[in-house]
C-alpha cells in the first residue's frame, strides 16, 4: 500500500495553512497562498507531478494562488462547483471524487465558514481515509468563524457550521489527520479553540467545541458571542477570489528621493515605517506612520489604512522593502508607491523628524502617581479584551477604530497600550501623525497589575 505525505507551507502573518498531498509520485495542493514560490519549491523537494489544485472555499482573508497556480503548472484547478467565479476550473460538489494517481479525494459540502465550503477526505490506494482538509470548517478545538458574509446571515450559517462539523467528527474513523486552512492566530477561526497544531478526529470527538456543546442553540449562541471585529480589507478579498487573481508579481518597488517624499507628505498619502517599534519612536519621519514588519504587518496594513491608497515604504534594507512587499501581495495590495530604504538620515535627509518615549506599565503608575491630571490612559485592543479586564479609568478605542475616532481621544499625555506592545506602537505611530503628544507603553497587559495598576472588567 502507498503511503501518503503531507507537506504544510505556513503562513504565520495570516495564520493560514497550505498543503500539498502526495503519494511519490502524483501531487494536489490545497489552499495555496498567491506567492507561490513556497508551493513550487515543495513540489520539486518532492519530486512529483502535481495533478490538480483544490479550494475549499472562496477566501476571504487573502488572494488565493489557486488560479495561477493551476495554470503555471498545468494541474486542473477545483472549487466549488456551486461558486459564482470567472475562470475555468472544474466545480465539485458533495460526494464527487476526484482521482490523483493512487489517491482519491472526495468532496464533502461543509457550510458554515461560507454557504458553498468544501472538505476534502484523501483516501490512499487502499480505499482507506487517512486525512481530511477541513478549509474553515472543522479546527483544532473550535470551527471557523460564521460572520464574514454579513449579520443577517450568521444565524444560519452558525446552524450549517455546527452540522457540518459534527458530520466530519461522526462519519469519519477516529485516525484520520484533521488539516484544517485557518486557526493559528487567524481572524478566520472563532474562539474556543486550544493550542494544538495537530490532530485527529478523535482529538476533536474529544476536544472540539462543537462536540463538547450538544445543544444547537447553545452553540450558536457561544459561537457568535465569542466573535471579535475582523480586518475591514476582508471584504475585498472574495470578490478578487471570484474574480481569477493573478499572478502575484514582485518587481522592486521604484526608489523615492526626498523631494518625492516631501510631496507625497504634503498630499497626505501613507508613508508606512517597517523598522521596530522603539527605533521608530526615538526618531521617524514627521507624517509617517510605524508599522513594524512582523508577523501581523499585513494584517494592520490593510485593516487600517483605506483600501486603494498608495503606499510608500520605509525600510532599512532592501530584504526588508521585499518581505513587506510579499505580505502585501497575499492581501492583493499589489502597486506599492515606491521605497525608501537604507539609514533614515539618508532617506528623509532634511525633512521633519520627530519622537516619542517609550515606557512600561511601572513608569505609567509612577507618572499616574505624580501627576494625575496630566496623563490619559489610553487602550487600543478590541472592546472583548478591554471587557475582559482593563485599567481603572483608561479610555479604549480600539486600533482599527481609531482613525475614524479620533474625536473621542482625549487631550493630554497619551500612555498608549495594548496587549503586548504591537498595537500600541501603531497607535502612538497614528496619533502622532496627528499631533497627539504620546507615549508608548511597550510591556505585556499581564504586568500591569504587577506594577500597582488597578484592574476592572467592564462590570464594575
Amino acid at each position: 500500500m502507498t503511503a501518503l505525505t503531507v507537506t504544510t507551507i505556513e503562513t504565520p502573518s495570516l495564520g493560514d495553512r497550505s498543503y500539498l498531498v502526495h503519494d511519490g509520485a502524483c501531487g494536489v495542493v490545497i489552499d495555496p497562498q498567491r506567492d507561490l514560490d513556497r508551493v513550487i519549491e515543495a513540489i520539486e523537494d518532492a519530486g512529483v507531478r502535481l495533478t490538480h489544485v483544490f479550494e475549499t472555499h472562496v477566501h476571504n482573508d487573502y488572494v488565493s494562488g489557486g488560479l495561477a497556480l493551476a495554470r503555471r503548472t498545468g494541474a486542473v484547478y477545483v472549487t466549488s462547483g456551486d461558486d459564482d467565479a470567472r475562470f475555468e476550473r472544474h466545480g465539485v460538489r458533495d460526494g464527487d471524487e476526484v482521482v490523483s494517481n493512487s489517491m482519491r479525494i472526495r468532496a464533502v459540502h461543509t457550510p458554515g465558514h461560507t454557504h458553498t465550503h468544501l472538505s476534502y477526505v484523501v483516501s490512499d490506494d487502499g480505499g482507506a481515509p487517512v486525512a481530511v482538509f477541513t478549509g474553515g470548517s472543522l479546527l483544532f478545538g473550535t470551527v471557523g468563524r460564521t460572520d464574514l458574509l454579513g449579520a443577517d446571515e450568521a444565524d444560519e450559517l452558525t446552524r450549517a457550521q455546527y452540522r457540518s462539523a459534527r458530520r466530519l467528527v461522526d462519519d469519519l474513523p477516529g485516525e484520520v489527520e484533521v488539516y484544517p486552512t485557518h486557526g493559528f492566530g487567524s481572524f478566520c477561526a472563532s474562539s474556543g479553540g486550544g493550542d494544538r497544531t495537530s490532530g485527529t478526529i478523535s482529538d476533536e470527538r474529544v476536544e472540539n467545541l462543537v462536540v463538547t456543546i450538544d445543544d444547537e442553540d447553545e452553540f450558536v449562541d457561544r459561537l457568535l458571542a465569542g466573535l471579535s471585529d475582523h480586518p475591514a480589507y476582508y471584504a475585498h478579498m472574495s470578490p478578487l477570489n471570484l474574480a481569477g487573481p493573478f499572478e502575484a508579481r514582485l518587481d522592486p518597488p521604484g526608489p523615492v528621493d526626498v523631494d518625492e517624499l516631501r510631496a507625497r507628505l504634503d498630499a497626505g498619502e501613507w508613508i508606512v515605517d517597517l523598522r521596530t517599534r522603539t527605533a521608530y519612536a526615538a526618531d521617524h519621519l514627521s507624517g509617517s506612520i510605524g508599522i513594524e514588519l512582523d508577523d501581523p504587518f499585513s494584517t494592520y496594513v490593510g485593516w487600517l489604512i483605506p483600501w486603494g491608497s498608495r503606499l510608500t515604504l520605509l525600510g532599512a534594507t532592501a530584504a526588508d522593502v521585499a518581505e513587506a512587499q510579499l505580505q502585501l501581495v497575499r492581501i492583493g495590495i499589489d502597486q506599492l508607491g515606491g521605497a525608501g530604504i537604507g539609514d533614515l538620515d539618508d532617506v528623509v535627509d532634511d525633512l521633519p523628524r520627530r519622537s516619542y518615549p517609550v515606557s512600561d506599565f511601572s513608569g505609567l503608575a509612577r507618572e499616574l502617581s505624580r501627576r494625575p491630571s496630566e496623563v490619559s490612559v489610553m487602550d487600543v485592543r478590541r472592546h472583548d479584551e478591554w471587557n475582559n479586564g482593563h485599567i481603572d479609568g483608561a479610555y479604549n478605542v480600539a486600533l482599527h477604530e481609531l482613525l475614524t475616532h479620533l474625536h473621542h481621544v482625549p487631550g493630554g499625555e497619551l500612555w498608549v497600550h495594548c496587549a503586548s506592545g504591537y498595537r500600541a506602537s501603531i497607535a502612538a505611530s497614528l496619533l502622532d501623525r496627528a499631533g497627539y503628544s504620546v507615549v508608548l507603553i511597550d510591556a505585556d497587559f499581564d504586568t500591569a497589575s504587577e506594577a500597582g495598576l488597578d484592574i476592572v472588567d467592564s462590570g464594575r
